[in-house]
């Protein structure tokens, strides 16, 4: 899907001495960001992540954002900086580094060794360059600082960005959890300072603009889960985001304070709980994991499987457990924890899961009806500290739907940004700061690029909504045999259906309709299979529309004899 602006047309050339920044994704949808940041004929790009697909979307893996703006320009990029280790955030780099294998990835430790182990399933080899909170690193003209920010993944960066046209704060995602479980709280105090040298733009995380108030802190939640520990007395699956390394620290302490065995069920919460173990992130005590094939010898009482699927991901484990279609399956008694946020466009999935396990006999405890999940998303209070310590001249909020945006917007005029200098932009549009003021100058195509399997953009919009007809109606395939000199049809159409819900017989209501309309085509000269095509299209068409007014996709087969 891309967003058309007709007013607006495609950016001149950058003025000299301007700065030119251009949001791929992540405007108006939570997902798919990337910024591409331009200079003097030179692009730095900040996250290159992945949108996941909704149920308008069927066969869709993920969703890129496309690369089109940059692809005759892949040499002009200096580096790749990536804000952490969420899919949304670093999901795209493989497909973006099969066009160039040696831009530079800048991240933390923990997001170089994420981004590195799925780039191995990839066989791309990156170039990586470690970065920290507090240190400076120039890329060509884009000279970088990098802040520590609290979020529900650790060593997240903000990354301040000076030009010689002006100065950027972006600040990735971010909370101000005070109180965090790794003691890394958001450097406002780096923050208030870049401000002090005057920032010409702040680039701000949105997601939570509408709630008021304070996020609630990481560690409120351990007691719940202890909590729901004490309660359960067969089997507990637990299921969170793979990257949640805070999220599953509190759950293997809850386990080893009640006497469970832990297990990692699903190969990204395998991957990356090993990544985080072996770089010290996860502190996991001696003899608490066990493979998963080791549960069956254990009292139920014991186990704890710690598993993906929080979202209702159809081949995430949490989902096929629900559906029956897994080695671990779900019996009476069992206790399911759903220890995540529920992604705007997954709810209906989320609902599914939940009714699918509880018909097994599973209590599940989620977001709704327990205090198990917190967000890793500033709510209006921090953002509006963030706006009042740094004092941009100019703002744009980014990561978040568009009621986010205008909620972060309104934000950022009550804390004193003009209106003129508050700019909402979406996916494509084309913003330059010159001489000190932001504003819109054109737009660029940023589309959704599918992932369908091993194919890379080949499914259209058009293919989904053939998809998604086929899916709601169903298909009928009408043959006709055609004299090819006369143009006459032989025989009787053959009728085939798959999903339409019309009984086969009724069928025979619609020949006769066929046949009149073939004869006339005859009479008239028309040969054109195409032609004959459209014809058999309109006339079954219409029967079915009028009859039991349904719209199946009709596939009309012309074979000449």
């Amino acid at each position: 899907m891309s967003h058309p602006h007709p007013e607006l047309a495609p950016p001149p050339p950058l003025a000299k001495g301007a700065l030119r920044v251009v949001a791929l994704g992540g405007l108006g949808e939570i997902g798919r960001n990337m910024t591409v940041f331009e200079y003097a004929g030179r692009l730095l790009i900040v996250d290159c992540g992945v949108l996941f697909p909704e149920e308008e979307q069927p066969g869709v893996d993920l969703i890129l954002p496309d690369f089109d703006y940059i692809r005759d320009r892949l040499d002009d990029i200096e580096a790749i900086v990536l804000t952490h280790g969420h899919e949304d955030h670093i999901g795209a780099v493989p497909f973006l580094l099969r066009e160039r294998a040696d831009i530079p990835l800048v991240g933390s430790r923990l997001t170089l060794a994420f981004i590195s182990a799925k780039l191995g399933e990839h066989r791309i080899k990156p170039e990586v360059v470690q970065v920290e909170e507090g240190e400076r690193r120039s890329f060509g003209d884009f000279d970088l600082e990098f802040f520590a920010v609290n979020h529900s993944i650790p060593d997240a960066l903000a990354v301040g960005i000076r030009t010689p046209a002006g100065s950027l704060l972006h600040t990735g995602d971010f909370k101000m959890d005070q109180l965090p479980l790794d003691g890394r709280i958001t450097d406002l105090g780096g923050f208030a300072r870049f401000g002090a040298e005057g920032v010409d733009m702040l680039l701000s995380d949105s997601t939570n603009a509408e709630v008021p108030g304070f996020v609630t802190s990481e560690r409120d939640i351990a007691g719940v889960i202890d909590n729901v520990f004490a309660k359960a007395d067969k089997r507990i699956i637990l299921a969170c985001f793979a990257s949640h390394i805070h999220r599953v620290q509190q759950v293997l302490d809850a386990a080893q304070a009640h006497g469970r065995k832990v297990a990692f069920v699903g190969r990204s919460m395998v991957r990356n709980m090993n990544i985080a173990r072996d770089l010290g992130y996860l502190k996991i005590p001696g003899g608490l994991l066990v493979d998963v094939k080791e549960l069956d010898g254990l009292p139920e009482s014991e186990v704890l499987m710690v598993c993906t699927g929080s979202q209702g991901e159809p081949m995430a484990a949490l989902s096929r457990m629900a559906n029956r279609d897994h080695q671990i399956r779900i019996e009476k008694g069992d206790t399911v924890v759903l220890a995540s946020s529920l992604i705007p466009g997954n709810e209906n999935s989320v609902n599914r899961v939940i009714n699918g396990l509880t018909r097994w006999g599973a209590k599940v405890v989620h977001k709704g009806n327990a205090l198990v999940h917190v967000s890793g998303h500033s709510s209006a209070g921090e953002l509006l500290y963030v706006l009042n310590m740094v004092k941009p001249r100019n703002f744009m909020p980014v990561h978040g739907e568009w009621r986010h945006l205008r909620a972060h917007a309104r934000l950022a005029e009550l804390s004193g940004v003009p209106e003129n200098r508050v700019v909402i932009a979406e996916d494509g549009v084309v913003v330059d700061l010159y001489k000190g003021k932001a504003r819109i100058a054109g737009v660029v195509q940023a589309g959704y690029v599918y992932v369908d399997g091993n194919s890379v953009g080949d499914v259209t919009e058009s293919a989904l909504k053939d998809r998604r007809i086929l899916g709601d109606e169903g298909f009928i395939s009408v043959v006709i045999a055609v004299d090819s000199t006369s143009g006459k049809f032989i025989g009787e159409p053959q009728i085939h259906t798959r999903g339409a819900g019309i009984d086969i017989d009724a069928y025979d209501e619609v020949i006769p309709k066929i046949q009149s309309a073939l004869e006339r085509a005859a009479s008239d000269g028309i040969t054109d299979p195409g032609q004959l095509r459209q014809l058999v299209r309109r006339s079954v068409g219409r029967w079915v529309s009028d009859t039991y007014r349904r719209r199946p996709m009709i596939v009309p087969v012309v074979v000449e004899v």
